[in-house]
């Protein structure tokens, strides 16, 4: 098998199961209890705790544990609106973020507050400058994803936070396919919020955080204990929290060497479909991207279709369109960037890991020039293509 998905889950590390192992039946305590047993868990979690404050250049109060990134956002949307209503009812966020952003501003928009939705470009990059024209004295919060999942497309988060900073306005990035991916510093990129997610850095699924600056006036989002100082309550996952610090360290440790592998990976791949496929094209930043991103439109077939027929060759990857959602809507992002319904359905997004090779991309490369070959040889629009080339 070829595992190329990593921007929808990654493996969890060996050493990173190791270090959740004991949790389960040796310091099974509960955090919140005073016992050695308890404490035992506590130091656990105080550790991870710090271990991801590190990695951002952040205080360990700063860092709350959360279910994952869907539950970061939504904390981060519904409890900074709830907090700051006395202020305005303004939210600025972009067209292309994650559903967990689009539906939690939806169920917003339903309860009297208004978002506008700033447009990227063929990029996918948005404008700083309607980003600024955007600003009303009633904006509470700017929500700009770090990196885009689909695309890849880094945004310029640093600016985007001096913006916020300039106009007093709270700034939340979804980070989730960004963090220990690239470097991040919170107080550099001038970030209040970001959510974070451990399935998408070799951890385990059901676990992630949310960074809350010190001083922005948050609401508890899940009411009942006083865990996390009494801002989530619910008795702590410790083997999740533990296995969440083990895959941020490793993350850490290996960044650097991690990126450089990917990046020549990334864009030899690229480079092979680029010149060997015609009728196709990169979709997202050239070199503003995450190191691991690959996604292209085809023309002349559906993405669904490709799908089928790579894991028919035991190659795991994903497309633009929400195919798996039941949906016959193609991505929210492509249309974003400009691409046509029929361009938009034939993508194709391939995230590679540490773990890829060479020979890994020269296999997908022969195998996607077939298929494409092959779906297309089967399409009337195609051939109505050719008939009108041959015309011309």
């Amino acid at each position: 098998m070829i595992y190329l998905d990593n921007a929808a889950t990654t493996k969890t590390a060996p050493e990173v199961v190791d270090a959740m192992l004991p949790y389960f039946s040796e310091y099974y305590g509960n955090a919140s209890t005073i016992y050695s047993l308890g404490a035992e868990s506590k130091k656990a979690m105080d550790h991870a705790r710090q271990t991801i404050a590190d990695s951002l250049g952040a205080k360990p109060e700063e860092i709350y544990f959360t279910a994952g990134g869907s539950e970061s956002d939504n904390w981060a949307l519904k409890a900074t609106a709830e907090a700051y209503a006395s202020k305005g009812k303004h939210i600025i966020t972009t067209k292309i973020e994650h559903h967990a952003i689009l539906h939690t501003c939806e169920y917003l928009e339903k309860r009297g507050f208004e978002i506008t939705y700033l447009n990227v470009d063929r990029d996918g990059l948005i404008s700083l400058d309607e980003l600024k024209a955007a600003i009303r004295p009633d904006t509470i919060l700017i929500s700009v994803m770090f990196a885009n999942n689909e695309i890849g497309t880094i945004e310029p988060i640093a600016e985007i936070g001096e913006i916020a900073k300039e106009h007093g306005v709270l700034f939340h990035t979804d980070a989730v396919q960004a963090y220990a991916q690239v470097p991040i510093n919170v107080d550099e990129m001038h970030i209040d919020m970001l959510s974070a997610s451990g399935h998408k850095l070799n951890g385990p699924k059901g676990i992630g955080f949310l960074y809350i600056r010190k001083g922005v006036k948050i609401r508890s989002f899940v009411h009942g204990g006083a865990q996390e100082r009494s801002r989530r309550a619910g008795t702590e996952n410790i083997p999740g929290i533990v296995g969440l610090g083990a895959a941020v360290e490793r993350a850490m440790r290996i960044m650097d060497s991690k990126t450089r592998k990917e990046i020549e990976l990334r864009d030899y791949l690229i480079g092979r479909l680029e010149n060997e496929i015609p009728h196709c094209w990169l979709n997202g930043h050239r070199t503003k991207r995450l190191p691991n991103n690959i996604n292209f439109s085809f023309l002349f077939i559906e993405g669904e279709s490709m799908l089928i027929m790579l894991d028919m060759k035991g190659i795991c990857a994903s497309s633009g369109s929400a195919c798996t959602s039941g949906s016959l809507d193609p991505s929210h992002v492509l249309l974003a960037i400009g691409l046509k319904h029929e361009e938009a359905h034939g993508s194709l997004r391939l995230t590679l890991s540490e773990d890829s090779t060479k020979e890994e991309m020269d296999i997908v490369a022969e195998e996607v020039k077939k298929i494409v070959q092959r779906l297309r040889d089967m399409s009337p629009l195609y051939e109505d293509f050719l008939k009108s080339q041959k015309n011309n």
